[in-house]
Formats: C-alpha cells, structure tokens, sequence
C-alpha cells in the first residue's frame, strides 16, 4: 500500500512573517497603559537588549502608549527590573524573575563559550576556576565592584594570570547584575556588579526550562525555525525541544523553504495590515532574533549600513521592514533637541510626513524637558 501523502504546511511570506513579529513586538500599535505595565512588557519581550544605557528605553518608547522614563527607571531602582548578561552573552534588562531563572539556562549558551574562548587564548593557565568564582562571588557580595577593581583584586592570587580574562572570567561563571545608579534615566555611573541573588535579596527558584523559554520565544517572535530560536538564545542542540512541543504547535513552511513553528493562538495579521514607522534603538532584539532576517530587513546590503566599528545606530522602521538610521542631538547649552534621520534610499513625500509625526512623538518621549523640538532629515545612506 502506498503511503498516506501529507500535505505540506500553508507558507508564509516575509511580509506576512513581517506583521507577525511586528503584533508580537508590540510595533504594529503602541500598547495603551490600562493593557500593560512596563514590567508586565518586559517580561513579554523575554528582555530588551540594553549594551547601552539608553537602549531599553528607546524600546519601550516605540512600543507603549504614554510611556515615560521614568517607569523604568522606578522598577530597576527598586530592583525589581535589573541589567545582566542574559542572551547571547549580551547585557539585557529583564524582570527579576526572569534574570533569576534565565540567567542559569542561558549559561551554556554565551558565557560558558565566551570563557570556553578566554581559556583557549592561554590567559587563565593555572587558575582554578572554581576557587576564582568563590573569591569573585565574595569580592562582590561585600561591596559591589568595577571590572577593574574585581580585575585588580583576583590578580592577588594569580599574578601571572592575563588581567583581562580574569575579570571576564568572573563575570561568565557568576550571574553578576549592575547596579544602579547605572541603567536609571538621566543618571551616570561607572560599571559596577554584584550578584544577582545578592542584589534581590533572595536565592533563586528552579531555572527555566528549554521547553517554556521555547515557547516564550515564539510567543514575542514567532513564527520562527529551530535556528531563529538558537540565534536569539545562543543555545544550540534544541531541535529535540521544538519535536516534544511540536503536537501543541502550529507549523508553517517559509517562502524560503524553512520549517516554523508558532504557538496556534498567537496574533499573524493579515500580509497587508498598515505598519507604522518606528524608531527603535541600536541592538534591538527585532533585528537581532531570527537566523534569517528578512522579514525585517528586506535588503541585506542595508544591513551593514547600521554599524560603525563594534556600534550600531539606532534604526527606524517604514511599512515594518528597516529604512535607515537615526540619532537624538541634544544641545544642553541652548536646550534643545533634534532627531535626525538617515533613510536607506528616498522617501516619497507621505513617508517622509509619517516619520516625522512619529520622530515628533519620539522627541517627546525621550527629551521631555527641551525647549524646542527638531526633526531632519540627513544623508541618504545606500
């Protein structure tokens, strides 16, 4: 007897594959504050990527209805938000609840190969590493340290260790958090860790499992592959989570031949849904999320506009997929602020008047207190 034929999943196109991220990132339509409170939407982003102080809030800016500052800044000052070392190896600011149970899932995934690469340069020959964690966990649990003090003080019992690798080091082995003031709106401060369970005051719960990170992930980026969810997490060997989930789980085929899955509930808006323009900050995991990245960025060659070096710029969105960068110029001596743009190509005269309601908006969100308000237009790149 012949076999059963299947019938092979619906395909999704990159623009429809466009607005279903864009619903779960919360892009399509700013999130009015009786749906949400920020905390309730970083939780829901499964973090925000925060190398820089003022990333998070760019991001939740182009995201919630009403946002201020401020309300970020209040949860991380009463630790209840936190910067740690979370995804790919990268700083992320998440919910303490989250920085607990996350943080020991995604150790294999960044901070033991980035240790993995500091030991294979030579650096730390002759360290015990378990010896180097405890003095490092009780270096900074008495007072929270810089990379430098914490370098400084482990070159005590290893001096003939490479300085670097033995601060990095500590920072892969220990779940360390930065402390605020760093991270609060309008404030500075140097680099300074300690703990994470240290800093909450509480020990944590059992880690997170692969299977309901899995599902969390595609919940805030679905539909996705097995490597989308592997590039975001920086895990690898996942596949036999999405096989276990697989029986719960919608499949689609990729108009590029890949196999995703996606929770059945979860919102796919219609291909031709409006998107607004967004601006959104350097690193944001929209861009960063998915193997194959072009149901946001629907020419490569732009992608390499958006770095200089090691930084990124800031990025703006026009129908949901990346057209250029931007950057906020604050004049504190005449006190005002100016959004500038830099579109991949030219914008046609509507698309140039809906970017600037939106930087207008943005301005007023991220500049409250200046005098005036600018917006322009600059270099077209590419």
């Amino acid at each position: 007897m012949a076999p059963k034929a299947t019938t092979p999943p619906p395909v999704l196109d990159d623009r429809a594959l466009n607005r279903a991220v864009l619903a779960r990132q919360l892009l399509l339509r700013r999130v009015p504050r009786s749906e949400t409170t920020v905390e309730q939407a970083v939780g829901r982003l499964v973090g925000l990527q925060a190398q820089n102080v003022r990333p998070p809030y760019y991001a939740l800016a182009a995201r919630l209805a009403d946002f201020a500052p401020a309300e970020l800044s209040e949860p991380m000052a009463d630790r209840r938000i936190v910067r740690i070392v979370t995804l790919r190896s990268t700083i992320h600011t998440h919910t303490a609840d989250d920085a607990l149970a996350l943080r020991p899932l995604l150790q294999a995934g960044g901070p033991d190969r980035e240790l993995k690469a500091f030991r294979a340069r030579g650096g730390l020959d002759g360290v015990d590493l378990d010896r180097l964690g405890a003095i490092a966990r009780e270096l900074v649990e008495a007072e929270p340290r810089t990379m430098k003090e914490l370098r400084d003080a482990l070159l005590a019992h290893w001096p003939d260790a490479d300085p670097p690798s033995l601060s990095v080091a500590a920072r892969c082995l220990l779940p360390l958090v930065q402390v605020t003031p760093r991270g609060l709106w309008g404030r500075s401060g140097q680099v300074r860790l300690t703990t994470v369970t240290h800093w909450l005051g509480r020990e944590p719960g059992p880690p997170a499992s692969l299977d309901d990170t899995v599902l969390r992930y595609l919940a805030a980026f679905g539909p996705a592959s097995v490597k989308d969810f592997q590039s975001w997490s920086g895990l690898t060997r996942t596949r036999d989570a999405f096989e276990r989930l697989r029986p719960g789980l919608a499949v689609f085929g990729s108009e590029h031949g890949a196999e995703l899955f996606d929770l059945p509930e979860a919102p796919r808006p219609a291909a031709d849904t409006p998107a607004p323009p967004r601006f959104l900050p350097e690193y944001d995991n929209l861009l960063l999320s998915h193997a194959d990245r072009r149901r946001v960025v629907a020419d490569d060659r732009h992608a390499g506009l958006t770095w200089k070096g090691n930084q990124s710029y800031p990025v703006f969105l026009v129908d949901g997929f990346l057209a250029g960068v931007w950057r906020l110029d604050e004049d504190p001596r005449t006190g005002t602020a100016a959004l500038v743009m830099e579109p991949f190509g030219e914008p046609s005269a509507e698309r140039r008047a809906e970017l600037t309601e939106e930087a207008e908006r943005t301005l007023a969100v991220l500049a409250p207190g200046s005098a005036a308000y600018d917006v322009r237009f600059g270099t077209v790149r590419g």
